[in-house]
């Protein structure tokens, strides 16, 4: 399902007067401030993963940024491409480039990326900049512009002023990665058009500076990440790779109603064994003061952002000095801070157990009531796959704690245990699995490794005629002319076969079979002939007598042998690319008219949301080759993706067969 942040996410419309021909009578000022800024836009084009049915799916999005330095550092949303597993972007003057994402940090709703110069058509060009403006200077009526492409569309501009300094996310309706929208960002309302599909555009001052990072809209607002904020976070994750912040497991609230106090902001409670519990602070209290400064009353959830900004931003490690009041008399305390972890770890497929796990944060641990947190999280599961299919079978939520026997602390231990147990295994290795569902714990045995190969012993050979066919119905004999008579009629005749070289032909009615009377004249009697058939040893001929305009010939044929039937044929699934393939069959040489000597594989099953549907892989389409390579065979497929995935490569092209016409898909997997 797609993030809530897909319907809102904001864009520019197009305003071609800020943009046309000299000509047209465009502001001065405003001329300048596009001009500042508008050269370093970016589209930006993403693959992003999330996990879902057991499997992380893939989906296509799109969105804005702006460059922000000399190397090529790009600021957006988290949003956009804060789990992209791959980056695209396209400069103002066209080039499209490849880029990778350098941090990420869902709490402020924002991301860097960055390209390589040297993808460049000249690796020496200087890439245009934007710079950030001071976001605590705006006021209420000042004119912005907003920058971006609308929908993946060509970079544009629109215009508007700033409505509300103070706009946050409504209460607890927006997360991104369990992270609560609006906990430390107040957003820039404005007016400016946007529309969805565009999130990470800058927002412009009349200077040419960026004041904002448009994020979301909101009926007729579009909400900004003020400059200040979204500097900070960019410049710590060019630093660093990642934003790190303070936790103190303290909560706040505005004050109550009824509350005399003319300032601060009250705690609603404190998190067991956390630094402010150490510090000695309960719920009621009230802060009045942190590291030196005064709070105002909070009256609004508008005002909490300010104060968690405070504790949030602190260095990690270091002491927050806290005043304040508890039943009405002054109190101090002092927090020694911790580190504060991810709301929600990343997760990971897991092939071999058709599952999605997580990481068990220590906050996770304490709502669960658990003494520690070690424990891998099992986020989704895939309906068939080796977890869910064990029984008791393990469900989305469960705790999984031991693995064959070993502890496992956490999801790189469940990876590391897993390839341990499934190394060199040719089918599923049944193996005992501790877990916790309900705080309850279980045991369950889970069949890890490869898929077992469907059961495909193969049919006993019989004989078959080379022809299919349709009753001669009461009624079809009436209206041929020839009431009363029994047997079948010729609908095709397969090429190449004994049925073809003895010279049937469609619409040829086949009367009797060995002098003896084909007896159908219903609609179920359609299998009678080939049951017959099917008595007859291979090789032997049948006599049949044909009759074709109203005159009867006799006409031998030898009989084959049935050819391979779909479940059969050798079948490959592609697990990281999500697809299955087949040989090709008899019925698809008649079907898709393809000659005898048409080498390829056949495409039985596109996942949706796998690397290769994003491709534009289609179920029935018969792949050709593989970057010019014959793909002639189940089993050079299975070479060729072997080949695929230990070179790591990207992008590779598939050539196939779709009905009429043949196509080239791009296949651009991050492999794991």
């Amino acid at each position: 399902m797609p993030h809530p942040f897909r319907h809102f996410a904001t864009a520019t419309a197009v305003a071609s007067a800020l943009v046309s021909p000299a000509s047209a009578k465009v502001d001065p000022q405003i001329e300048a401030a596009v001009n500042s800024v508008y050269p370093s836009l970016v589209r930006i084009y993403v693959v992003s993963e999330e996990g879902g049915s057991g499997r992380m799916q893939k989906q296509r999005a799109s969105g804005s940024g702006a460059i922000i330095s000399p190397d090529g550092y790009i600021v957006t949303n988290h949003h956009v491409a804060g789990r992209a597993s791959r980056i695209v972007v396209n400069l103002a003057d066209r080039q499209e480039l490849r880029a990778t994402l350098v941090g990420t940090d869902p709490l402020a709703d924002l991301a860097v990326l960055k390209i390589d110069k040297k993808d460049l058509r000249d690796p020496n060009m200087a890439l245009p900049v934007a710079k950030f403006g001071d976001s605590s200077t705006l006021a209420v009526g000042d004119i912005v512009l907003a920058m971006g492409s609308p929908a993946g569309l060509s970079q544009s501009v629109t215009q508007g002023i700033v409505a509300n300094l103070e706009m946050i996310a409504p209460r607890e309706s927006m997360r991104l990665d369990g992270e609560a929208v609006g906990e430390i960002v107040r957003w820039i309302g404005h007016d400016a058009v946007i529309f969805g599909g565009n999130s990470g555009g800058p927002l412009v001052n009349l200077k040419g500076e960026i004041i904002g990072i448009n994020e979301v809209g909101i009926g007729s607002l579009g909400g900004a990440i003020p400059s200040n904020l979204a500097k900070k976070v960019s410049d710590e994750i060019i630093a660093t790779g990642s934003v790190k912040r303070s936790w103190t497991g303290l909560a706040v609230q505005p004050l109550l109603k009824t509350t005399k106090a003319d300032a601060g902001v009250l705690v609603s409670g404190v998190i067991a064994d956390s630094p402010a519990a150490a510090a000695g602070l309960k719920a009621g209290d009230i802060i009045t003061k942190c590291n030196g400064t005064a709070l105002a009353p909070a009256r609004a959830a508008e005002d909490i952002p300010v104060f968690n900004r405070i504790v949030l931003e602190a260095p990690i490690g270091s002491e927050i000095a806290m005043e304040g009041t508890r039943d009405g008399k002054p109190a101090t305390w002092k927090i020694t801070t911790a580190e504060r972890e991810p709301a929600q770890p990343r997760e990971k497929e897991l092939l071999s157990w058709g599952i999605t796990a997580r990481d068990l944060t220590k906050l996770n641990a304490k709502e669960l009531h658990r003494a520690d947190n070690r424990a891998a999280v099992v986020q989704s599961l895939r309906p068939g796959g080796a977890a869910a299919d064990s029984k008791p079978a393990i469900a989305p939520g469960d705790l999984i704690l031991e693995v064959g026997g070993k502890p496992v602390s956490n999801l790189a231990d469940l990876i590391r245990v897993s390839a341990e147990i499934t190394k060199d295994a040719t089918k599923p290795i049944p193996t005992l699995v501790a877990y916790e569902h309900d705080s309850r714990s279980y045991l369950t045995v889970v069949k890890i490794g490869p898929e077992p190969d469907p059961d495909k012993p193969g049919l006993a050979r019989k004989a078959w005629i080379g022809v299919e066919t349709q009753v001669i119905s009461a009624d079809l004999a009436e209206a041929l002319g020839i009431p009363g008579t029994k047997g079948i009629r010729v609908t095709r005749v397969h090429p190449g076969s004994n049925a073809e070289k003895a010279g049937l032909k469609t619409g040829d009615l086949i009367l009797k079979l060995d002098g003896t009377v084909i007896a159908a004249s219903r609609p179920e009697d359609s299998d009678v002939f080939s049951t017959a058939i099917r008595q007859y040893k291979i090789g032997t001929e049948a006599d049949l007598i044909v009759r074709r305009d109203k005159q009867d010939l006799p006409v031998k044929v030898k009989l084959d042998a049935s050819p391979e039937s779909n479940s059969e044929l050798d079948t490959h699934e592609c697990e990281p690319l999500e697809f299955k393939a087949r040989d090709i069959s008899q019925n698809d040489r008649i079907s898709e008219n393809l000659p005898e000597d048409f080498k390829g594989v056949f495409i039985n099953e596109v996942k949706s949301s796998g690397w290769a549907s994003l491709g534009g892989l289609a179920n029935g389409d018969i792949l050709i080759s593989i970057d010019g390579e014959p793909t002639d065979s189940i089993k050079t497929l299975k070479t060729q993706l072997e080949k695929l995935e230990k070179e790591k490569r990207s992008p590779f092209v598939f050539f196939v067969k779709r009905g009429l016409v043949t196509r080239y898909i791009e296949l651009e997997p991050s492999w794991q």
